[in-house]
């Protein structure tokens, strides 16, 4: 079949002229009240008699009546929208913080408008710029660099921001995250406990903070056990991402036997589902021939062919609780800021301990 045959008919046809959309005037003419009696309606329906409010909401349904939110933030200076600017949509983490946003969200009436760096730093500007214009009720953010004097400059323009998954020193802004050099602890600890004498450490860019301190936290379990950190095997990643992890396993894999590590850890499970996988495909058993950490414990990571050992994070939670600050920074005038740093938890499966 050539390319024209491959081709699909199409139908064409113009569509119905577009309707007006009521506005508040044919409402309150409809329902026999006032512009003012609309408006309390929309705005503070407690103050409108039952009777009353059930007239002008049968009239907004029979006229199609759609409230003119953008005309409603232009009068207010803000919208009812918090956004939440990721580094990662195609990680599993971020996307269970985000239902964590939603769920605080919700519960407090507004929308949440999701958007992705995907780790580049220009991205991340245009997106901060772009939901500054909009005038978004506040921002909560996985900074690529959190020490960036754009988002120090966003508070004092009017936009309340929290800092998401990283931990800030100075008091600029409430931040909510783990406690990620003691996550990297407990991964090398626990294959210490093993008896595993040479470990890899798998994970990049080094620019980001996370993989910067569950680096460290491995080199400090090092010190602690006597041993230098020059032990630790470090094989640098472009990217969190599956695919970077499959890089990685073939790296390691190619290694001679008598250097090859024994026991990998790596940054998230992303990456360490992609080791895994390359490891397996090329004949190294998990875990006689390759014990495996990942860190998140994202819902794969129990449901991989070897069940994921990982370092647990509170995803649901840090969303939530980044979304709670937020929202007290924004309607609260004697708010102060918070730093919140929940504990990580190594939850152990058989990509460590095999099917004891």
């Amino acid at each position: 079949m050539d390319d024209a045959e491959a081709l699909p008919e199409r139908t064409r046809r113009r569509p119905a002229p577009k309707p007006h959309a009521a506005g508040v005037k044919a409402v309150a003419a409809a329902a026999g009240v006032s512009l003012g009696t609309v408006s309390n309606v929309l705005n503070r329906p407690e103050v409108v008699s039952p009777l009353t409010r059930a007239k002008v909401e049968a009239a907004m349904a029979s006229l199609g009546f759609v409230r003119n939110e953008s005309a409603r933030q232009l009068r207010a200076g803000s919208s009812r929208i918090l956004a939440y600017l990721m580094l990662d949509a195609g990680n599993p983490f971020f996307t269970d913080v985000a239902k964590g946003v939603e769920e605080a969200a919700q519960a407090a009436g507004l929308s949440v408008f999701l958007c992705t760096s995907s780790e580049d730093a220009d991205r991340e500007a245009a997106y901060l710029d772009l939901l500054e214009q909009q005038r978004v009720q506040g921002i909560l953010i996985t900074p690529i660099d959190q020490h960036s004097s754009r988002l120090r400059k966003l508070p004092s323009r009017g936009t309340p921001v929290v800092v998401v998954d990283r931990t800030l020193d100075e008091a600029t802004h409430c931040s909510v995250a783990v406690n990620d050099v003691l996550g990297g602890e407990l991964a090398i600890s626990h294959l210490l406990e093993l008896g595993h004498q040479r470990i890899a450490y798998v994970g990049g860019p080094n620019t980001l903070g996370q993989v910067v301190d569950r680096r460290d936290g491995a080199r400090r379990a090092l010190r602690t056990a006597g041993r230098p950190i020059a032990e630790l095997i470090e094989l640098t990643t472009g990217a969190l991402t599956v695919a970077e992890g499959r890089g990685a396993g073939q790296r390691l894999a190619g290694l001679p036997a008598d250097r090859r590590p024994t026991a990998a850890f790596c940054a998230n499970d992303l990456l360490a589902l992609g080791l895994l996988q390359q490891c397996v495909s090329l004949g190294l058993r998990v875990p006689e021939d390759l014990a495996i950490v990942g860190y998140d414990d994202i819902e794969f990571a129990e449901a991989a062919a070897v069940p994921l050992t990982s370092v647990r994070q509170p995803r649901q939670l840090l969303g939530r609780t980044a979304a709670e600050l937020l929202l007290d920074e924004s309607s609260n005038p004697d708010h102060e800021h918070q730093r919140v740093t929940f504990t990580p938890e190594l939850v152990v499966r058989t990509s460590t301990r095999g099917t004891l």
